[in-house]
């Protein structure tokens, strides 16, 4: 395990009488973003953001509370004691309610990702059995829990010798597609056109590597950023404009002729010549 990974949470995984305790970790990073920040233009001087009341003016931190709008600007103040009342019995653990089969879960509803560890060698037993009694059902477990102030609903599946656990979203928090689609007609389809279709995506076909893919928009951002410090002018590399298409079937034709069949995945191209490897010499921090 690497050194610097700090648990995100701690507690236990129970199933009926079953406990076994367990560590999370965040499986994904935060997003390495350039930070821009606001700076007054006469001057650049960085602003400073302020808690204005529009009574009494200028507010510092302590004065502030939390609240809950019931009506049209009429609150109710929800103090951190009320907040302590809340006690679920997911608070300090994960517990699994069913199992279901993989592709049982839309994935749509997936929504953070975390590693989960044994806590302890006293419970790695009894969480190697839990895993293996899973991985020959080929399941997964539903459960919840509570972090951040929240209760998540969350699944829980094998990875290598630990557990994968995806918080999901509510099933109120997902928009349903259908006012979406409704005016997207049926129809039959030209059986020439897509067979030229098929084949274009049959030659486009190739085994998913993430690696290959990188934010090339900071990437350009960041040699913009490196040149106006140096003084120079980065080159970057212009996207073509969209050709007119004459027709459906011109377009997968001419697709098709500059296609070669490949497993390879065609690489991006770089969006800069100059795109530096590291971050420019100066960093401003963060908003």
């Amino acid at each position: 395990m690497p050194v610097a990974a700090r648990a995100t949470w701690t507690g236990q995984l129970k199933l009926s009488l079953v406990s076994i305790p367990v560590r999370l970790y965040n499986a994904v990073r935060s997003t390495t973003k350039t930070p821009l920040n606001q700076l007054h233009k006469g001057c650049h001087h960085r602003v400073r953001q302020q808690l204005i009341c529009p009574e009494h003016g200028k507010l510092e931190r302590d004065q502030i509370v939390k609240g809950y709008e019931f009506e049209k600007d009429k609150y109710v103040v929800v103090e951190e004691e009320d907040l302590a009342k809340i006690k679920l019995e997911t608070a300090k653990s994960i517990d699994l309610v069913q199992f279901i089969d993989e592709s049982e879960l839309d994935p749509i509803y997936l929504d953070g990702a975390y590693y989960v560890t044994p806590d302890g060698p006293m419970a790695e037993e009894a969480f190697r059995v839990m895993r293996e009694a899973m991985r020959l059902a080929k399941k997964v477990a539903i459960g919840r829990v509570v972090m951040a102030g929240r209760e998540y609903t969350t699944a829980l599946r094998p990875q290598d010798k630990g557990f994968r656990l995806s918080t999901l979203h509510y099933a109120d928090e997902i928009r349903t597609p259908e006012p979406y689609f409704e005016d997207i007609k049926n129809g039959d389809v030209d059986k020439s056109q897509l067979t030229l279709a098929k084949q274009l995506i049959e030659n486009y076909s190739a085994p998913f590597k993430p690696e290959q893919f990188t934010d090339r928009y900071q990437d350009a951002l960041l040699a913009v950023i490196k040149g106006k410090i140096e003084g120079t002018e980065p080159v970057l590399v212009q996207q073509t404009e969209a050709s007119k298409v004459i027709s459906l079937m011109d377009a997968l034709q001419q697709s098709l002729a500059q296609a070669k069949p490949s497993k390879a995945v065609r690489k991006p191209p770089a969006a800069s010549k100059d795109t530096p490897k590291t971050q420019p010499r100066k960093k401003a921090k963060s908003a």
